[in-house]
């Protein structure tokens, strides 16, 4: 992506927060009056990449509807767990930071990261089938994971995702984070 032109507003009024947005061919930063060169040159830095990630993944095509994951649900469900594991509705959704799907066994819905459509598709099949288990199995116990592993590719699925949120810097869920300094098997 070529280098934007920045303009950085700042005002008095603003406290805290600093906030950016593109107006026409150039990325508007607002922020504090009172942060030091250092502080905004790191600042403008961090919310041009936000600006160009927001827009690059407005302009990432969607490689399945929530129709076709749906579809895809069922064909994994049938291939791996049996055919056992069947959501009332499965769908993308831009909102989850932290995680790259969820399901709520209650009423069967499974939500996936848009963040995912840019993955491989053996990666995205990892994460529909992770989220299935838990349709027959609520929690990450020894039984869910004996699901998931049902599925060929899951070891390397979590490898993948794993090192694609170490490099961008995205946390991992508890029960999978490592602490700075100890040995990780």
């Amino acid at each position: 992506m070529p280098t934007p032109r920045v303009e950085v507003r700042r005002s008095q009024r603003r406290r805290r927060t600093v906030t950016a947005y593109r107006e026409g061919e150039t990325i508007v930063v607002l922020m504090p009056d009172n942060l030091s060169g250092t502080e905004e040159r790191a600042w403008v830095s961090k919310m041009v990449a936000r600006v160009q990630r927001k827009e690059l993944r407005a302009a990432t095509p969607r490689r399945w509807d929530d129709e076709d994951l749906k579809q895809r649900a069922q064909e994994l469900s049938d291939e791996y767990l049996g055919g056992i594991a069947v959501p009332e509705s499965i769908r993308w959704v831009g909102n989850q930071r932290a995680r790259w799907g969820s399901c709520t066994p209650k009423d069967r819905t499974i939500r996936l990261s848009e963040r995912l459509q840019r993955m491989p598709e053996w990666v995205i099949d990892y994460v529909i089938v992770h989220e299935l288990a838990h349709l027959i199995e609520p929690h990450h116990d020894e039984r869910f994971w004996g699901w998931v592993a049902h599925y060929p590719a899951a070891e390397k699925a979590k490898g993948y995702l794993a090192g694609w949120s170490d490099a961008a810097r995205i946390d991992r869920p508890p029960s999978e984070q490592v602490v700075p300094g100890e040995d990780v098997d």
